[in-house]
């Protein structure tokens, strides 16, 4: 098993999503705390731009979107599977939905003033606007919703997500699958982070269940790295060969052409390399910089907007 490098800070609820894959399937990894918001130097230094949380190193690899990091961690540990059968197909298409629809109807929610004085109210005065002021640049142009519209939303959410709990101790049967890690993870930022909102789960008591049992996974073995080593660490490895690379052009641009890549609505910020792979799950950039070398950066295609660099 190759070192599993996260790039990470405590409080992101998208990487306990993988904090909790990780425990999930008992591996070990290296935890680099990254910064809340911008600069990210080291980090930029390893994506080329992408600077949204979490992001997976392995040596000179760079994987962002915890949808793809998912099939990464799926790809070198197979069990126990995040996509187990029957239900892999039901399972990815409602993490796409608790990533996208569950995930802003909660933050929504949780970013009302009582969530955010609890989130800042230890920290200096600016925290807050400053926070406000880069989550509104990684944002822009997205519609966002009013928290009282949010609340009654999540409360719809909450419920349809206990009425998936009636029969089974997870949201499809009885392991978890990646629905299960998708879902949890808004739901565990207002439990921890914005607990002064914690009430609206108490509803749903086979959802707090649920959370508890999904919590109990942990979050694996990991130990304390720095950015600057995990720098170093991808300065000194040279990029895997792509286990899938059978080219999928659908924009008219062929493999080796400079490339721009960046989120279709949140994390508007852009990498930019050439082209090496673009198959039906992934693209793959090769890019170099000064202090990283020469890596690969992984995006997985739904998401994701590619366009030449000219």
């Amino acid at each position: 098993m190759p070192d599993l490098i996260l790039h990470h800070y405590p409080t992101s609820p998208f990487a306990e999503k993988i904090r909790l894959v990780l425990g999930y399937k008992k591996l070990a990894w290296k935890s680099v705390l990254i910064p809340m918001i911008s600069p990210k130097p080291d980090l930029v230094a390893l994506t080329g731009g992408y600077r949204k949380t979490p992001v997976l190193q392995i040596g000179a690899d760079i994987y962002c979107d915890t949808a793809l990091i998912c099939d990464v961690l799926e790809h070198l540990q197979p069990e126990p599977s995040i996509y187990p059968e029957p239900s892999k197909g039901m399972s990815r298409t409602l993490a796409h939905w608790a990533d996208n629809t569950l995930f802003w109807t909660a933050m929504a929610f949780n970013m009302q003033p009582k969530g955010i004085a609890q989130m800042f109210g230890s920290g200096p005065p600016e925290a807050a606007r400053l926070f406000g002021e880069d989550r509104r640049a990684m944002s822009a142009g997205m519609m966002r919703l009013k928290s009282a519209d949010a609340a009654a939303a999540y409360k719809s959410y909450l419920r349809r997500i206990s009425d998936m709990l009636d029969d089974w101790d997870f949201l499809l049967g009885e392991v978890p699958g990646i629905a299960d890690f998708a879902m949890y993870h808004p739901l565990w930022f207002t439990r921890t982070r914005t607990s002064v909102l914690a009430d609206v789960l108490d509803a749903t008591p086979a959802v707090l269940e649920w959370m508890d049992r999904m919590s109990a996974f942990g979050h694996g073995q990991f130990e304390k790295f720095s950015a600057a080593d995990a720098v170093a660490v991808a300065a000194a490895a040279t990029p895997v060969p792509l286990h899938d690379d059978i080219f999928q052009d659908d924009h008219g641009i062929p493999l080796g052409t400079r490339v721009r890549i960046n989120g279709e609505s949140f994390g508007p910020e852009i990498t930019e390399g050439e082209l090496i792979a673009a198959t039906r799950m992934h693209f793959t950039l090769r890019r170099t910089d000064e202090r990283a070398g020469s890596v690969h950066v992984h995006f997985p295609r739904i998401g994701y907007q590619l366009k030449a660099a000219d």
